[in-house]
């Protein structure tokens, strides 16, 4: 395993110069930086709800091109899918569902990588999930892009 990339986090997937600045010194600390514990060290937004299974934050280094982007983080340490507790679902959707109404989003999209970083493109390898909501009506409106699959190459 290189030095990039370990349990918890892939420096080779990050975007953003200051993001794999942060992601280094994660990866030195070898923590999740998702879980509840860790969060704080790292990410400098606040958590804007709390729920049973999930928190919700925005995201440090959003996309290009979004109005708001939202990270819905499951707050035990999981990285599968089968590691979720079914509850979690309703729970997930209903705080999706109340952003959507607090923000009057006029549409958006929302994904969740999970498993292996270097087959999703993940950065962090703790269940979470990208709520995007694109930034349509700027002058210089561009589609939002969000990798999936093999290392994220930033040179493109």
């Amino acid at each position: 395993m290189s030095q990039n990339k370990n349990n918890f986090i892939n420096v080779n997937n990050a975007r953003a110069d200051e993001q794999i600045e942060v992601m280094q010194k994660i990866a030195d600390e070898s923590h999740c930086p998702f879980c509840e514990e860790n969060l704080r060290l790292y990410h400098k937004n606040p958590i804007l709800k709390d729920g049973k299974y999930w928190l919700v934050t925005k995201n440090q280094w959003p996309y290009e091109h979004t109005k708001h982007h939202f990270l819905l983080i499951y707050k035990e340490h999981a990285a599968v899918l089968s590691d979720l507790a079914a509850e979690a679902g309703s729970e997930l959707f209903t705080m999706i569902k109340e952003l959507e109404k607090e923000y009057k989003f006029e549409g958006g999209g929302f994904s969740m990588r999970f498993g292996d970083t270097d087959f999703s493109a993940g950065t962090v390898n703790h269940l979470h999930v990208q709520l995007v909501i694109p930034d349509a009506m700027a002058k210089d409106f561009e589609p939002v892009k969000i990798k999936l699959g093999l290392q994220w190459d930033r040179r493109k």
